[in-house]
């Protein structure tokens, strides 16, 4: 017997040894006998599906415009001495979602009279309920003032007190430089330039027949602004993307 023992005990080591290196960082991936074998314990719950939904967009909401854009619109020539806005409590920035072309949810943003933000906000409210496809919403500033490249973006838009030579109304009676008209979707509602005789910025769209993004009288988008009292096209062009409270502009 004690012959045997050392041989026994190497044995048993070696066992021992080989047991300890088999592991791994993983956790074993039990086996049906196992798993049937083993005693139940307590799990986390599986998360509902609510969990992992994509928290909603923020509301709209109705600001003051920050000074910081105040001061980008009057670098972009936006305010002058000649323009009915001057000061930067006269504007509101209504902060909007809409649904892009894609049917993604984006947010943006109009420029308006302070007078008119709440009827803008309950306006665009509906048309993202409705899914009514924007391309793009933000102020004329980010195009350094120039109405030309907003339309040729296909930006949505409010206020914008234009340069001499794009402006088609007197600076104070204008709709858009007291900040109470709204172009939407250029390229899909243009209008016709008696300057160069032209639909502007495209003829693509010029007939007015349905189609994702268009205004068509009686339709959505000019149902819901008549109803708050707002004019479609209040010119003698055709201008399908522009509404506006009247002309002269007049406190709303």
């Amino acid at each position: 017997m004690r012959s045997r023992l050392p041989a026994v005990l190497g044995t048993v080591l070696a066992l021992a040894l080989l047991a300890g290196c088999s592991g791994s960082d993983d956790e074993p991936t039990p086996s049906a006998s196992t798993t049937s074998s083993a005693t139940p314990t307590a799990t986390t719950p599986a998360p509902s599906p609510t969990a992992t939904r994509p928290a909603p967009p923020p509301a709209s909401r109705i600001r003051e415009v920050p000074p910081a854009q105040w001061d980008r619109i009057v670098a972009a020539g936006m305010v002058r001495p000649e323009c009915p806005i001057q000061r930067r409590d006269q504007l509101r920035r209504v902060d909007l979602n809409f649904v892009d072309f894609a049917d993604r949810t984006r947010r943006g943003h109009l420029i308006v009279n302070a007078d008119v933000a709440p009827s803008i906000q309950r306006i665009f409210d509906r048309l993202y309920e409705r899914k009514f496809p924007i391309r793009k919403m933000k102020g004329v500033e980010a195009y350094g003032g120039d109405v030309a490249r907003s339309l040729a973006a296909d930006n949505t838009s409010a206020f914008n007190c234009r340069r001499a030579d794009q402006i088609n109304a007197p600076f104070k009676d204008s709709p858009h430089a007291n900040g109470r008209a709204v172009d939407i979707n250029p390229l899909e509602n243009p209008w016709m330039d008696l300057r160069c005789d032209c639909w502007t910025p495209s003829a693509r769209h010029a007939e007015r027949t349905p189609g994702r993004g268009k205004i068509l009288e009686k339709g959505l988008v000019w149902r819901l602004f008549d109803r708050e009292g707002w004019i479609w096209q209040n010119i003698d062009v055709p201008d399908y993307m522009h509404f506006d409270t009247g002309y002269p502009s007049r406190p709303f």
